[in-house]
């Protein structure tokens, strides 16, 4: 077959490389739970090429398209090396850019979320502070205790349920922006934050800074840095993507770190790959590809580290792996090092623990019930090893497994922690310590 001149400006060329030969489909969790070609991502691929030959429609791409989780597993599995995540994001941006059938609400909603809130650190510092008195005041447990919280959307209700207790906002603004280690510098740090981390779960970023100073880091903490550009690319949002990227090159670009670390394996695989959004200019990709090599997860640094063990945990460990670490960053031996290196654990690792857990940044809120089916086929498997801690090393798996084991029952016998929280504790480093 012929390469035509494709449409819509798709990832065409990239399409000829799946040879569908069926290897992704057990690594694919919407395959699996759905049960159909167009929510596989061989089916995926050959809608978009047929969508790129005028063949179908650009809409018919809409459904299958939102409905992949975008955890890139199938990356991993492929034998020929097909750039899925490179047609996966091309067709998000030929959907936002060609689809008319958003309203006026949902768009201004979203530019609401994307360009005004995500990236202006003062905004989410006031949605948290109001997120923190709503917990705080009582508010919360009437709303559950009375039922009201019943009158929203069930995932409403469920996330609810769910979110961490909301630190000061305020107390980040006396965090040190500076923590020098007591002998000479492994490693000068630069830290990179994120944004709804930094909001929801600030606590286990401070805990990362300190537990890398411990281990014989100096960390300095800049104040210009800015949201990943993550969700907004995920959605299509390219440009903006773009413009969150710049302002984070030029930010670090000022500084001279050996590494900029981050404990979020979502915001790390953005991080990443930044080079890829400016493939069509050639200043901005080296300097975006300069700063994606310093980028690394803290699980990568701490693995060239000795840390300063305190105390055994005696527990039974499992680990959840973020798919963006895993599929993207291609880390998957340093969290699991680091794991089996605390005192006192027994760790067991879960069936296809590396399946998706359905959150994949904001799928568990867009798509709730498909997201569900996923965790539970997930919870099957990790009930099987009766662990008392689950690990994770990004808030969204975080807060789906925590989802889980209220789900299944399991809230006063199974704790989620972050894999920083659990090194932490090990090392006897606490948040006010």
């Amino acid at each position: 077959m012929s390469k035509q001149e494709p449409k819509y400006n798709l990832a065409y060329d990239e399409t000829f490389s799946c040879v569908q030969c069926g290897y992704c489909l057990p690594s694919c969790p919407t395959y699996k739970t759905m049960e159909k070609e167009t929510h596989s991502p061989r089916g995926r691929i050959n809608l978009v090429k047929m969508a790129a030959e005028g063949k179908i429609p650009i809409s018919q791409l809409k459904e299958p398209i939102d409905l992949c989780l975008g955890c890139r597993a199938c990356e991993t599995a492929c034998p020929t090396n097909v750039q899925y995540g490179k047609i996966l994001d091309s067709a998000k941006v030929a959907l936002q850019n060609e689809v008319k059938d958003r309203s006026k609400a949902k768009k201004y909603f979203k530019d609401l979320i994307f360009k005004h809130t995500l990236p202006n650190e003062r905004t989410l510092n006031l949605l948290g502070n109001g997120l923190r008195m709503y917990q705080k005041s009582g508010l919360k447990q009437i709303a559950h205790k009375s039922g009201i919280i019943n009158l929203f959307p069930k995932k409403i209700s469920a996330f609810d349920q769910i979110t961490p207790n909301i630190p000061s906002q305020a107390k980040k603004r006396q965090r040190p922006r500076v923590l020098k280690p007591e002998g000479e510098a492994a490693f000068k740090i630069g830290f990179f934050k994120g944004c709804i981390m930094d909001t929801v779960f600030s606590e286990i970023n401070d805990l990362s800074m300190k537990l890398l100073r411990a281990s014989g880091c100096e960390v300095v903490l800049i104040e210009e840095q800015t949201c990943c550009g993550a969700l907004q690319s995920h959605s299509g949002d390219r440009e903006i993507a773009k413009s969150l990227a710049k302002a984070n090159i030029e930010a670090f670009e000022q500084h001279s770190f050996d590494f900029i670390v981050n404990s979020i394996g979502g915001c790390g695989a953005m991080l990443v790959e930044y080079h890829h959004l400016f493939e069509d200019d050639p200043e901005w990709y080296e300097r975006a590809k300069a700063f994606a090599e310093k980028n690394k997860d803290i699980s990568f640094v701490l693995s060239q580290l000795e840390l300063p063990f305190k105390k055994e945990i005696n527990k039974v460990v499992t680990y959840q792996p973020s798919c963006h670490m895993t599929n993207v960053q291609k880390l998957t031996k340093e969290p699991l090092l680091l794991l089996r290196s605390i005192p006192g654990i027994t760790y067991r690792e879960h069936d296809q623990a590396n399946m998706c857990c359905g959150s994949a940044g904001i799928y568990n809120l867009v798509n709730y019930e498909e997201s569900m089916e996923i965790l539970d086929e997930k919870m099957k498997n990790i009930q099987k090893i009766s662990p008392d801690i689950i690990v994770t090393t990004n808030p969204g798996c975080h807060l789906q497994m925590k989802l889980g084991v209220v789900r299944e029952n399991l809230s006063n016998s199974v704790e989620v922690v972050h894999l920083v929280e659990l090194l932490c504790e090990a090392c006897d480093i606490k948040v006010d310590g």
